[in-house]
């Protein structure tokens, strides 16, 4: 299936079908492989892709940078200010400047429009690394290791994410959740639930494959047999420190716990795109602590560190499904044979 995504650009799961996106996860899966097999695999030697951080990260830069190594391309990250996307020379002139240089350029920031303006203008694959609206590399990550936890399939799974319903994440695994046909709870405010029409959208692509959405503020309904509870840092990168105490207020309910794991099924598993603030080992943490007295916040420290809790897990598959990404865009060789592996 290469030769369909070859030169596409990735920004949001709606642009894919389900065949497609289930392409992606089975080949971030044989990416997996070879990397735990020590098998090399720089089938993209001589190509080149840029980096651009408008918020910064660890999982996903350190995932690009590997899987750009481990494929024999060469990377140039562009941190926060050291561009001039946006300040003296547009995004449109970023991209076809960029674009003349690099095979591949991977946006990291804000509005979905601008990375849908780099992948409008430059002549090459544009990667979304995270939007205020979508995290498309991230839910390949996921869904990939929620197949390792539920081999048999995702058909029938239960998916509760729980918190501020409306952020790139929650917004994300609901487009991805009706894409593969697992029924997807939303709990949290009523304020804070999903956009009405993003909704509306994700209602009708899971009518077609048998799975439902559901937006709810209530707990109970939510976790009760559920196969994987999701949750996402409660304040999003870039917005202001004095919406802290109104979030906190606001989220408290919805923080994962023993006692909600105890109402989901007996093999549920929980899931965090990471970093979290389960703890005071951070000085963001330590300084909530601090000025809220809470130690903990959209998730407790014992579901964290739980034999439920496959975050780590979640974070490595970050590098395989970036690799399967990048490789199904740029290449034009067909896919993977079973016996490189």
């Amino acid at each position: 299936m290469t030769s369909s995504f070859t030169g596409r650009s990735f920004l949001k799961l709606l642009d894919f079908s389900r065949d497609e996106i289930l392409y992606l996860i089975d080949l971030s899966a044989k990416f997996k492989a070879l990397k735990r097999n020590g098998v090399l695999h720089r089938y993209l030697t001589g190509k080149n892709i840029v980096l651009i951080f408008e918020k910064t990260s660890t999982r996903t830069r350190c995932a690009f940078e590997v899987a750009a190594s481990d494929l024999g391309m060469g990377s140039t990250y562009l941190a926060p200010g050291s561009s001039q996307l946006g300040n003296k020379e547009s995004v449109a002139d970023t991209a076809r400047v960029l674009g003349s240089m690099y095979d591949g350029i991977e946006y990291r920031g804000f509005a979905q429009s601008i990375v849908d303006e780099l992948a409008k203008y430059a002549e090459c694959p544009v990667f979304n690394g995270l939007t205020d609206e979508f995290h498309p590399t991230q839910m390949i990550a996921d869904m990939l290791t929620v197949q390792e936890c539920f081999p048999e399939g995702f058909a029938g799974l239960k998916l509760a994410f729980f918190g501020d319903a409306r952020n790139n994440v929650a917004n994300s695994l609901m487009v991805v959740s009706a894409k593969l046909g697992i029924d997807y709870v939303a709990c949290g405010p009523s304020e804070r639930m999903p956009d009405e029409s993003l909704v509306e959208t994700c209602r009708a692509i899971a009518e077609q494959n048998g799975c439902t959405i559901t937006l709810t503020d209530d707990v109970s309904e939510a976790a009760t047999d559920a196969n994987i509870i999701y949750t996402d840092i409660w304040l999003s990168m870039g917005e202001d420190e004095s919406l802290w105490k109104a979030r906190i207020d606001e989220l408290c309910p919805y923080r994962v716990t023993s006692d909600i794991m105890e109402m989901t099924a007996a093999d549920s598993i929980f899931m965090h795109c990471l970093p979290s603030f389960h703890n005071t080992d951070t000085a963001i943490g330590a300084k909530i602590a601090k000025e809220f007295g809470i130690d903990e916040l959209e998730v407790t420290d014992e579901v964290f560190e739980s034999t439920s809790s496959v975050v780590f897990q979640e974070a490595e598959n970050r590098l395989h499904s970036i690799k399967a990404i990048m490789y199904a865009t740029l290449s034009t060789e067909d896919p993977i044979s079973n016996e490189e592996i």
